[in-house]
């Protein structure tokens, strides 16, 4: 119940901001399927939290508020659905929003923005302090964002700079709370750590040791982890349901569902991420850029990609990343109909095994899926033994590869790490 008030609570937003579109000229088309694409993805949300529930307390039916939420994606999909036939699908490939790419981040990350990621500790301006020896201004970290939230207004960022130690805390930004940067000190000196997990009585949305909602979110130079352990299933290190976010120079540490994207535009860079299960999954529009991406179990799936209309704007984009694993590693399985997720000029290690994509659970892989690799290297890059899917693309064309760049995927043009090979604007070169 408290996982479907949350996300109703973001819904209300998102409708809020596609009634209110027209009085604010910048917005666009892609803001609109964006807002629609999430409102849509929280209530399916919102479902399996009352299916997990029903399962744990066996239960024999989830009660009047899943038909309310049945009923809120009804309406939320047709909406949706009229809104590109009316206007088109605007990605990938058509988006309007960002228009290219500064000093390797997106164009909707402000010049502001682009000095805080690039700053060194020391030129770091902070409206809170955490420290856990009391030399800040707070000793945790849920205290400096409940002050900054009470005591800030307006839409620059609120910064908290959080000093190097281990912090056991699982913090939730709501969708009323813009604008948040967490600044650490560095990967595997800045630590938050929880431990929340499906097994022992939490949803996995609610899972998460750090819940974000608020648009604008950036987290800098900090390891996130949920220590439940693989025994424990489900149990997700970062969730994150916020517009154009970044997530710059962090670690990700978990098993099972490490990484929740769960939805809107959000871009990774230099970010570790380390799972076993479905560890990079959810419904965004997600390009991970220059990740290390590792798989830790005896068997392991990436991805699974959530998409579950034709019209959302959604899907998982890993572009020159490193997949590596210590045990058997399938790039993605397809969690919902319309799931889709490609794998671009990125390393695959001999754990990828040669099929590289598995289905779900009963052997289902939809024709309506969109899986497709371009340009990959390493052990595990050939394509000859892949799966034989109808929604499977083994060898996507640059112009194919190109819809899923920053510039297109998710607005903006895409720095591209030399490869030797020639490609179009858009893939580097």
């Amino acid at each position: 119940m408290r996982d479907c008030m949350e996300l109703l609570d973001d819904t209300l937003h998102q409708l809020s901001n596609v009634a209110n579109r027209k009085n604010d000229p910048t917005h666009t088309h892609d803001d609109v399927q964006t807002w629609l694409s999430a409102a849509l993805t929280n209530q399916d949300t919102c479902k399996e939290s009352l299916l997990e529930n029903v399962k744990k307390n066996n239960l024999e039916k989830l009660g009047e508020i899943d038909s309310m939420a049945t009923n809120l994606s009804q309406f939320i999909s047709n909406s949706l659905t009229l809104y590109v036939s009316n206007y088109g699908r605007t990605g990938p490939g058509g988006r309007k929003l960002l228009t290219n790419i500064i000093n390797d981040f997106p164009s909707w990350v402000s010049l502001s923005e682009r000095k805080l990621l690039e700053a060194s500790i020391g030129e770091i301006e902070a409206h809170a302090v955490v420290a856990r020896d009391g030399s800040g201004t707070h000793t945790t970290i849920a205290e400096a964002i409940r002050q900054v939230a009470a005591s800030l207004e307006g839409e620059g960022k609120h910064v908290i700079f959080i000093k190097a130690g281990t912090y056991k805390e699982n913090l939730k930004i709501p969708s009323n709370q813009k604008n948040v940067v967490l600044v650490g000190e560095g990967k595997g000196k800045t630590v938050i750590v929880g431990s929340k997990n499906v097994e022992d009585g939490s949803t996995t949305f609610n899972s998460a040791t750090v819940g974000v909602m608020g648009d604008g979110f950036i987290a800098k130079d900090i390891t996130i982890v949920n220590s439940a352990g693989p025994s424990k299933h489900q149990a997700v290190a970062l969730r994150v349901g916020s517009d154009r976010a970044v997530i710059f120079r962090c670690s990700l540490d978990g098993y099972q569902d490490t990484l929740y994207t769960l939805s809107k535009r959000q871009f990774y860079r230099e970010t570790d991420i380390s799972g076993t299960v479905d560890f990079i999954f959810g419904n965004s529009a997600v390009v991970l850029q220059n990740c290390n991406i590792f798989a830790r179990g005896p068997k392991n799936f990436v991805t699974a990609q959530g998409r579950t209309s034709p019209d959302q704007n959604t899907g998982i984009s890993i572009q020159n990343c490193k997949i590596e694993g210590e045990g058997v590693t399938y790039l993605g399985r397809p969690y919902k109909q319309y799931s889709r997720t490609v794998i671009l000029q990125s390393f695959l290690d001999g754990s990828v095994d040669p099929a590289g994509w598995f289905p779900w659970v009963g052997g289902s892989s939809p024709s309506s899926i969109y899986y497709g690799e371009y340009m990959n290297s390493g052990p595990g890059s050939s394509t000859s033994d892949r799966v034989t899917w109808p929604g499977y693309h083994s060898s996507l064309t640059s112009m194919e590869a190109e819809k899923f760049t920053v510039s297109s995927f998710i607005g903006g043009n895409v720095w591209l790490p030399p490869t030797g090979v020639d490609f179009d604007s858009g893939l580097g070169g």
